[in-house]
């Protein structure tokens, strides 16, 4: 076998890299996916980069590497980075109650049984604290997990993430009004939490969301392109968002012409309301891979993103120890939570390719990044396919990332 061709920067191999874009191109060739972006960036370059298929089959445009996505809950990180902001400032503690700032949520009441239409309940033992909300063990929970009477209560009231068609305010009183599906800090379950975070972004520092994200860490960072609302001179750029047939086949859920990311959004989801590109993405994990600063630019200090960053389930375990039900393609063993982020425990328990103290997330449209300090790398996969457990895409971009190392 020939020696692979190496960048002497990244110390990947570019034969290696040539991999994933050959690899995903079979699934855009199956009619499995419509495209993707792919990046890896490493010792401070940027060792591979591929544009791959159509951003839109229906009209036939190639995928192009500034194409914008539904990042959904790839926002969840950048919410999370908000509120530790406004924590360095000194505004709350992460044990503190959510319900100084927000008094709805106080003296919750906690589902122990009955039904959607007649619950049983119970006080809560404490109240949901900040950090309950930023790893998702406050009790809440997502209309689509369908695991309880509670989800249900969520769907009733069309509680749907980043789609609620309420105000921010309103959605935050609805949620407020629903049982916990469990006492705040017992379990680990995905939930709207980091939506009810943003909300407390903005009645801490007095701005909307969106301004906010705006003014203290998209335009820092030079991220333009990363936005609640896709602006008209942008929209050659958005792509196509798909589901999955049950034969497999694609079916066209949201065009980039008629998409509600064109238009001035009700409820500023901090869970899951941004569209961003590869290239705006990658500037927000390398300001996290270098410790809170970018090119100047210092968001955070260096021992908050370490704290983040540390697993912060009870006794250290993992989210299969802490009750978390499979909703994507990813096993959760061997993978822990932090602020905002999972966090690689042990590879080997995870069953994949990666390095302890690896910090990821991704969004349901199958979207991912992970930043691996150990390594000095970051890693981003975008395409537009819901839901995030159709293929087990995350976990191959992952493989076909680490074996390209030859450093």
């Amino acid at each position: 076998m020939a020696a692979s061709k190496r960048s002497v920067k990244s110390g990947m191999s570019a034969e290696r890299l040539a991999r994933i874009p050959a690899h995903f191109q079979r699934y855009v060739d199956e009619g499995k996916l419509a495209g993707l972006v792919t990046l890896v960036h490493r010792h401070g370059e940027t060792a591979q980069l591929s544009a791959i298929g159509k951003m839109d089959v229906e009209a036939g445009t190639p995928m192009r590497e500034d194409a914008i996505f539904r990042i959904y809950s790839m926002t969840k990180p950048i919410t999370s980075v908000a509120i530790m902001m406004l924590y360095e400032e000194g505004h709350f503690q992460l044990d503190d109650p959510i319900s100084a700032f927000l008094p709805a949520f106080a003296n919750m009441e906690v589902f122990v049984g009955g039904t959607m239409r007649a619950p049983e309940t119970v006080p809560a033992e404490r109240d949901i604290t900040f950090r309950d909300l930023l790893t998702h063990t406050s009790g809440l929970t997502y209309s689509f997990m369908g695991s309880s009477p509670v989800d249900a209560m969520y769907r009733r009231e069309r509680l749907e993430g980043a789609t609620s068609p309420y105000s921010t305010q309103q959605t935050i009183e609805k949620l407020a009004a629903l049982p916990l599906q469990f006492q705040p800090g017992a379990r680990w379950n995905y939930s709207m939490a980091t939506d009810v975070l943003g909300h407390l972004v903005e009645v801490i520092s007095g701005q909307t969301l969106d301004r906010f994200f705006a003014e203290h860490i998209l335009d820092p960072l030079g991220m333009h392109d990363t936005a609640f609302q896709v602006s008209r001179d942008k929209i050659t750029r958005l792509t196509a968002n798909y589901s999955r047939r049950k034969d497999g086949s694609l079916m066209l859920a949201d065009p980039p012409g008629e998409s509600r990311y064109l238009d001035t959004p009700v409820f500023l989801s901090g869970g899951g309301g941004l569209a961003s590109t590869a290239a705006d993405y990658l500037r927000f994990c390398r300001m996290l891979l270098n410790k809170g600063e970018l090119e100047g630019e210092r968001l955070l200090g260096r021992k908050t993103v370490d704290y983040m960053t540390l697993n912060h389930l009870p006794s250290g375990g993992d989210l299969t120890s802490m009750g978390q039900a499979v909703f994507s393609e990813t096993s959760y063993d061997g993978i822990g939570f932090g602020l905002g982020f999972s966090v690689m425990l042990d590879p080997a328990r995870a069953q994949v390719i990666g390095t302890a103290g690896e910090y990821a997330w991704g969004g349901a449209a199958s979207t991912m990044f992970w930043i691996d300090p150990a390594e000095d790398m970051v890693g981003i996969l975008l395409t537009q396919l819901m839901p995030s457990s159709a293929y087990p895409l995350r976990r191959e971009m992952k493989t076909l990332a680490y074996q390209a190392i030859i450093d």
